[in-house]
């Protein structure tokens, strides 16, 4: 039993008219819904439609006179489980040409042979209206469809590729790009400085064809579901991806290509966009452009670093150059401790001219007192007419050429000391700070050094390999040594020495003979059956051998006045010439006075060393420091005094090394063999400064001008065991 029917859906226009009778569409599927008892048991051949004449006279008669065919009753499907409700599905058939309307009532029977009943209630009534007709041909719709999809696209593309575009790249493109690349800049780069006004232009074009493009849909399709769905599906995939995908990689071409269509559009659009846009100048200002800072500019190098033509030490410089201003000197500098620097009381003698040689540096401070007080600069250059025999101060230098001290403080920076280099007063500066640490008044201390090197190897960010620099690992920066340090370097500038004739000792010729016949006659080591008279005289000619020892009345146990220390490893002999010293000696500690002529360590000469196995050290140095607690393999070999020696006085000495004795021993049997090739390997001991005989030497030994050199120490007159 049916009780009533309500509209469900349908997939065309369908509704309820204003007298509340469900009309539907021509040619559309209808779901409508039932209610009654035991629906369950009917099925949908128990079901039919009939037309009547209007809805006035449907009620009159309860037969059905005719069922129409205009309806199809398809089906009842989800009965409820109470049997009260169920969806029926009826197909409408296209009317007549002639026909626009008609009206149909629900007819139902009880069994498949019963009579059809007709319900006489309105909601059993329903209206089948003709479908509207399409204002525009099909094949107009869908090619209008096919435009607006082409113009969504082309507006939501130039919306990123002409904004995306700044001014300021076009500009740039424009003076830098390629022919085509300039070109298009030209066409763009007037549009695209009109931002706001371009922008309200292509969002209005934006939202109009896609609102156009929804209307034009729902009138083709005749639903507004369908209508909303498939404008959605094409805006997003031809209007919105392949279009931004396209112009945000060829954004220039694309928004060149298609100016004009911009220019069309934004004049058709004046009216709406231009008061807008003016809006926007108004209250949001004008357009911020995009400007790269320092860090900004650096991280773009380093982002694009795989897409760009750049190599790397081209990379490296732009880095280095545009942090010049972030860096200040004191990042550069080199540690005062580690600088090398000159005493402003040094003799420009021959150890101290090749010691500066070899630190292979042009400019070097010089200091007094202490290393912080830096109060003149030696250039090498000063130094081409001092002549290393005349053993000149170092002042007088100073004061002739008087080079000026550049100071600069730590926190100066680099592309202002870049600056200041450029200006060409110096190449080298001196950085300070104001120490306000502690109690007392604030004072300048002085840090380290930077010259225009350093800058410079900022800015390319790479070491500047010197011909002059001794370099084990290019990347560690070179750390300078001072006078004080032994030498490491390999030249050998005692080639450039002056003969021994012409060399000006300290120690007269009468003391010198005298001591030349006590050492050969006293002393068995230096006996003329070891060493001959030639080689020993000039052994003690040498300005390493002779040594002085300046007594401080202040502190008379200072460690220089030291000759000997009880169990101090030693390797060096030591007569004494003037002076007087004090020998404390045995486990009671006696202590006596001597004096001139007095001499001390002749077993360190004889004592075999492991580190001198050989008369000829070619590969490693002598070491004079002593050290105070010798290593268990040298314990056995090292000569250690069971005495102290310690100077009273000022002291004029006679000091020979183990090497510079073993060293006049070979010499003293160069000069005893005749020359050959078998014996040419005696000509020269090498070393790093220790030179003996040459043949040529040796075979004119009578000669008067033939002499056997003498061995140079490392760094002659510094021992701190002196």
């Amino acid at each position: 039993m049916i009780l009533g029917m309500r509209l469900a859906s349908c997939n065309k226009s369908c509704g309820m008219n204003p007298d509340g009778i469900i009309f539907v569409s021509e040619g559309s599927t209808v779901n409508l819904r039932l209610y009654g008892q035991r629906l369950g048991e009917i099925s949908s051949n128990l079901i039919s439609f009939t037309e009547v004449d209007d809805a006035n006279t449907a009620h009159n008669s309860t037969n059905c006179l005719e069922l129409t065919k205009d309806l199809v009753v398809q089906q009842l499907v989800n009965v409820s489980r109470g049997n009260t409700s169920g969806m029926l599905v009826v197909f409408t058939k296209f009317l007549r040409r002639s026909e626009n309307m008609k009206l149909y009532a629900l007819c139902t029977r009880t069994r498949d042979d019963g009579p059809w009943l007709k319900w006489t209630d309105k909601d059993s009534l329903l209206f089948m209206m003709e479908e509207p007709g399409r204002f525009l041909p099909l094949w107009l719709h869908i090619v209008l469809v096919l435009v607006l999809l082409v113009l969504s696209g082309i507006f939501s593309g130039l919306n990123l590729g002409l904004m995306a575009l700044d001014p300021m790249e076009l500009r740039i493109v424009q003076n830098c790009g390629t022919e085509k690349e300039k070109r298009y800049a030209r066409k763009i780069e007037p549009i695209r400085r009109k931002g706001n006004y371009l922008l309200c232009s292509l969002l209005l074009g934006n939202v109009l064809v896609n609102t156009s493009l929804t209307i034009l849909l729902d009138n083709l399709i005749g639903s507004g579901i369908m209508a909303v769905a498939s404008s959605t599906i094409g805006i997003v995939i031809f209007g919105e991806i392949l279009p931004q995908a396209l112009c945000s990689r060829h954004g220039l071409a694309v928004g060149a290509n298609t100016i004009v269509l911009t220019k069309i559009f934004m004049l058709l659009t004046f009216p709406l966009s231009f008061p807008i846009s003016k809006l926007l100048d108004f209250f949001l200002g004008q357009e911020i452009r995009t400007v790269y800072n320092r860090e900004k500019l650096m991280e773009m190098l380093k982002v694009t670093e795989p897409y760009n033509d750049l190599v790397k030490e081209e990379l490296n410089m732009i880095q280095g150059a545009l942090e010049l201003r972030t860096k200040t000197v004191e990042d550069i500098m080199t540690q005062l401790q580690d600088c090398f620097m000159i005493r402003n009381d040094a003799i420009l003698d021959f150890n101290t001219m090749s010691e500066i040689m070899e630190s292979g540096y042009t400019r070097i401070p010089v200091y007094e007192d202490e290393q912080s007080n830096i109060v003149d600069i030696l250039y090498v250059k000063d130094l081409a007419f001092v002549d290393p025999d005349d053993c000149t101060p170092l002042k007088t230098i100073t004061r002739f050429y008087n080079h000026p001290v550049h100071f600069v403080f730590h926190d100066t920076k680099l592309d202002a000391m870049l600056e200041e280099f450029k200006k060409g007063k110096s190449h080298l500066a001196i950085v300070q700070k104001v120490n306000n640490e502690g109690e007392g008044d604030p004072f300048y201390e002085v840090l380290g050094l930077v010259t225009v090197e350093d800058v410079i190897e900022e800015v390319i960010r790479s070491e500047i390999l010197d011909e002059s620099a001794d370099y084990r690992d290019a990347a560690v920066r070179r750390t300078a040594t001072s006078l004080s340090a032994p030498l490491k370097r390999k030249e050998d500038f005692s080639l450039f020495k002056v003969s021994d004739e012409e060399y000006k000792v300290k120690i007269s010729p009468q003391l010198l003979l005298a001591t030349q016949r006590f050492l050969s006659r006293e002393v068995d080591v230096f006996s003329p059956l070891r060493i001959s008279e030639k080689v020993l005289l000039h052994l003690l000619r040498h300005p390493s051998v002779n040594q002085e020892v300046k007594f401080d009345e202040s502190d008379r146990l200072a460690a220089h006045h030291y000759l000997y220390q009880r169990s101090r490893p030693v390797d060096y002999f030591v007569l004494i010439l003037q002076g007087r010293v004090e020998v404390e000696i045995g486990k009671e500690g006696l202590k006596f006075e001597n004096g001139a002529f007095t001499y001390y360590g002749v077993s360190a000469l004889t004592t075999p060393s492991s580190a001198h196995q050989s008369p000829v050290p070619s590969h490693q140095a002598t070491r004079h420091d002593l050290q105070p607690e010798p290593a268990e393999g040298t314990r056995s070999s090292t000569y250690c005094p069971d005495y102290t020696v310690r100077a009273l006085s000022d002291l004029q000495l006679i000091k020979v090394t183990r090497l510079q004795y073993l060293n006049a021993l070979l010499a003293t049997r160069a000069q005893s063999l005749p020359p050959s090739p078998e014996n040419s390997d005696l000509q020269v001991v090498p070393g790093s400064q220790t030179r003996l005989l040459s043949n040529k030497t040796t075979a004119a030994a009578g000669s008067s001008h033939s002499r056997p050199c003498v061995p140079v120490e490392e760094n002659p007159g510094r021992n701190p065991g002196v």
